[in-house]
């Protein structure tokens, strides 16, 4: 089964939700990227949530980036993703290793440590839509929750797990989000609150063989669940050789002399992807000439 996101509504679409399954595109992030188990629960956790929040928007070239710049061992965590849902990420440290937390998980908020939160929506115009918060707990779907109380004024419940398998590949991976529209009413924020108070975890969800719509059944079965759509998700670059090229031509004069001064085909790779890119003396020559 492929990772796909659900889109639905409730309490006469006073309620708008969304539920994920993304166990391929993080375990995709992990063979990438080489990540330990608690870069991995981060990372996934983090490119889940943008693969929900950038299904949200409406412009096909409509870019979020997720952002978190931590104290902690990870040192931060970059995340894009699209209106497609397609998405990618990557971890500053991706081989950080951590004791697990007192109840005996992955210490995701311990790797993150205290810092922000940035979230980025480039939706064409003149300067792209910015807000910032602290990070409350850098367990990260906390500090979505906030993030989203904070600066967009929106009440949510945001959830997000993965869990990992003995050999460190990718068991379980996804999330989802509940957000209150303005015009709910006191009782139903209310009822709300207290069902999702019931919840223990989306892994246990997941682990049990719940899809998506399952689970949102299970959360707002009894608030009139209408399911509007799904749509697959999945890790994606769109880096190329022509773009990397870009951005040799950003070093500067002085580095690409010295590159080409040593004789020797430079290897660039690509941050959120980690493909690898060759250029040989004559490639760098001729971004060199670019420049005069």
């Amino acid at each position: 089964m492929g990772d796909y996101i659900v889109r639905a509504a409730a309490a006469n679409a006073k309620i708008r939700a969304f539920a994920a399954t993304s166990r391929n595109l993080v375990e995709e992030a992990r063979k990438r990227h080489n990540t330990s188990p608690v870069a991995t629960a981060a990372l996934g956790r983090l490119m889940t949530a943008g693969a929900m929040m950038g299904s949200m928007m409406k412009g096909d070239k409509d870019i979020l980036t997720l952002r978190i710049q931590g104290d902690g061992p990870i040192g931060g965590i970059t995340v894009t993703a699209d209106s497609r849902a397609d998405v990618k990420g990557c971890v500053v440290n991706p081989e950080v290793l951590i004791h697990a937390n007192s109840k005996g998980k992955l210490d995701v908020a311990g790797a993150v440590g205290r810092g922000t939160l940035t979230v980025i929506r480039d939706i064409g115009l003149k300067e792209p839509y910015s807000g910032q918060i602290d990070l409350i707990s850098g367990e990260i779907a906390e500090d979505i929750t906030y993030y989203y109380a904070v600066s967009e004024q929106v009440p949510s419940s945001v959830a997000l797990g993965v869990l990992m398998n003995r050999e460190n590949t990718v068991r379980q991976a996804g999330g989802f989000i509940i957000q209150l529209m303005p015009d709910a009413e006191e009782e139903l924020i209310t009822a709300l609150e207290r069902h999702l108070s019931g919840i223990t975890s989306i892994t246990s969800f997941l682990d049990a063989g719940k899809s998506p719509e399952q689970i949102l059944q299970a959360i707002l079965g009894d608030f009139g669940l209408e399911i509007l759509d799904k749509m697959s998700t999945r890790f994606y670059c769109d880096c190329s050789k022509q773009k990397v090229e870009k951005a040799l031509l950003s070093v500067g004069k002085t580095e690409l002399d010295d590159m080409i001064a040593a004789g020797e085909p430079v290897e660039v790779s690509c941050h959120f992807c980690s493909e690898r890119y060759q250029f040989g003396v004559k490639e760098l020559e001729n971004i060199r000439n670019q420049m005069d």
